[in-house]
């Protein structure tokens, strides 16, 4: 991770919540100096407190980048704060959800070069993945500089438009969220069973991670590793037909999901 360009110019951190303060936490970890981060934030917790960042105070003239994680309801108020470095040298990166890249040119000026990413809950522990997409300002350079400052909490991927964006929030950006609902229903469908509550919970959550991990690792894809541990007439087998279904199973339910959430990122990206 090259930090050099950051380090030099500095780098200003508009809201420091739990995505704020992961990806902080992961910058210092890779050697920024906390000398050169600004954090912009009503509401500093002990945390960010602890660190030796410059914390709501006179913000650098041309910083290299400008990361903004505030909450989407908290942008009207938030943006005027750093209107004054747009249509410079700064790179804005934006990790905020439904507010699109023409909504930072009208603000910060249609001159600045303004990346929008897409990041996910797993970023606190580091297994995050975030999607991003750069308006025509931004360079090669500068996408390679967001790369290394996202890496800091997980894998990167870029888009080939921004309407992908949606899609992206519907299958990563809310994809926790369904995993971690999988591993209530299954740990509640092993205490249905016989199984004591704390053991079934303890089985789904290992059996997710795992397979998870597994997923990532192995040379064969998903279809395949199903495959693999699918015995004829066997116990999965019984299973999967049930999850498999054409109506009301995984496939049918999913893809519902996916587009519900990606049509509501739809809708919040035009309110």
């Amino acid at each position: 991770m090259d930090m050099s360009r950051v380090a030099e110019n500095g780098l200003v951190l508009l809201g420091c919540g739990k995505m704020g303060s992961a990806m902080l936490a992961g910058w210092l970890e890779h050697g920024l100096p906390a000398s050169s981060v600004w954090v912009i934030d009503p509401y500093p917790s002990d945390w960010l407190r602890a660190q030796d960042v410059r914390i709501n105070t006179t913000l650098p003239n041309a910083p290299a980048v400008v990361l903004v994680a505030v909450k989407p309801q908290m942008m009207g108020d938030a943006l005027p704060a750093i209107q004054a470095l747009g249509g410079g040298g700064s790179l804005f990166v934006s990790v905020a959800a439904g507010t699109s890249i023409a909504t930072f040119e009208s603000v910060l000026g249609a001159g600045t070069p303004i990346i929008r990413a897409m990041p996910n809950t797993p970023a606190a522990i580091r297994r995050g993945i975030t999607a991003m997409i750069g308006n025509a300002h931004v360079s090669e350079e500068d996408l390679n500089l967001a790369e290394d400052l996202l890496a800091a909490i997980g894998e990167t991927v870029r888009l080939s438009e921004e309407a992908q964006i949606d899609a992206v929030t519907g299958v990563s950006g809310s994809g926790p969220a369904y995993v971690f609902h999988l591993i209530e229903t299954l740990a509640a469908a092993g205490a249905a069973q016989g199984l004591p509550d704390d053991l079934a919970m303890k089985l789904a959550k290992s059996t997710v991670a795992g397979a998870g991990a597994l997923a990532i690792a192995a040379e064969d894809g998903p279809t395949q590793l199903r495959v693999n541990v699918t015995s004829p007439n066997g116990t999965t087998q019984a299973a999967l037909e049930v999850l498999m279904d054409e109506e009301g199973g995984f496939p049918d339910l999913l893809h519902r999901a996916v587009k519900a959430a990606t049509d509501r990122s739809k809708e919040l990206s035009r309110a």
